[in-house]
């Protein structure tokens, strides 16, 4: 009996193990160079005379505005990745990314990694950030960026019934740290930047270190002239060659039948 009781703990071990890896498993496409290499799709690879710029964990009234002052200065768009509770606190800022010619993209509601949230919650999280922005922009967002760039099996499911397709980058200017500095910014970017590459830089600190914002401020310029001294054209996803799938940016309609209008599991309605 008790080597039975051990063959049975070992077997129910063995299974949460495996369940375990397959929830998790997606997370080793955050691993920058394997991430390029096997999956370059995911890591918003595209056109090679092209590279999307991106900025994540806005809108934030004490810095997006200004990042909209640079980008129109120089007559470029960008993708901006969303979170739900700032777009919640800044919707009139939502619809001033939109209007101005940015695109807007789904980062989630919160800035949680998805390995530790289980499929209905994952589902819920996404959904719920969706409907912010549809509701708010008058847009469907195409694209998903995990916080943290740790993508779940979970996540992965939940964005494809939503619509959304998971893009991560090829660069970034690891612009959150208390260190980085509006150089230290450029040159990580800059490093390894080349056409068919997409771009990772916030325009918030509300998961940052405080005012690091306006060192990625100062170095966007400069940024952008790189870009464009490489013979390259800088904007959004929409742009790049990865989303020319034929979907059009639609404007949110009442009365979807579409999967991500269904009640989940817990028996709520995403967008209500």
């Amino acid at each position: 009996m008790i080597e039975t009781s051990r063959q049975v703990r070992a077997v129910v071990l063995g299974a949460a193990g495996v369940l375990a890896a397959a929830h998790a498993a997606p997370a080793v496409t955050s691993l920058g160079p394997l991430r390029r290499r096997l999956f370059p799709g995911l890591a918003g690879m595209g056109d090679p005379g092209h590279v999307a710029l991106t900025f994540d964990d806005g809108p934030d009234p004490r810095s997006t505005p200004a990042f909209l002052d640079v980008l129109a200065e120089h007559q470029v768009s960008a993708t901006f990745f969303l979170l739900g509770r700032m777009l919640r606190a800044a919707p009139d800022l939502g619809r001033e990314l939109t209007d101005a010619g940015h695109e807007v993209a789904v980062h989630g509601w919160e800035h949680r990694c998805m390995l530790l949230r289980g499929p209905a919650a994952t589902y819920d999280e996404l959904a719920r950030a969706m409907d912010a922005v549809v509701r708010t922009t008058g847009t469907v967002p195409r694209w998903y960026r995990p916080p943290y760039g740790v993508l779940s099996l979970p996540a992965l499911v939940a964005a494809r019934r939503l619509g959304l397709t998971p893009v991560l980058w090829t660069n970034w200017g690891r612009d959150w740290t208390r260190s980085a500095t509006s150089a230290s910014v450029r040159a990580t970017v800059t490093r390894d930047l080349r056409g068919g590459g997409t771009v990772l830089l916030h325009d918030s600190d509300c998961t940052s270190a405080p005012d690091s914002w306006r060192r990625t401020l100062g170095a966007l310029p400069s940024l952008l002239a790189d870009v464009r001294g490489r013979g390259l054209t800088a904007g959004p996803l929409r742009d790049h060659a990865l989303s020319r799938t034929g979907r059009k940016m639609l404007p949110a309609r009442r009365g979807e039948s579409r999967d991500r209008c269904r009640p989940n599991r817990s028996g709520h309605r995403p967008f209500v």
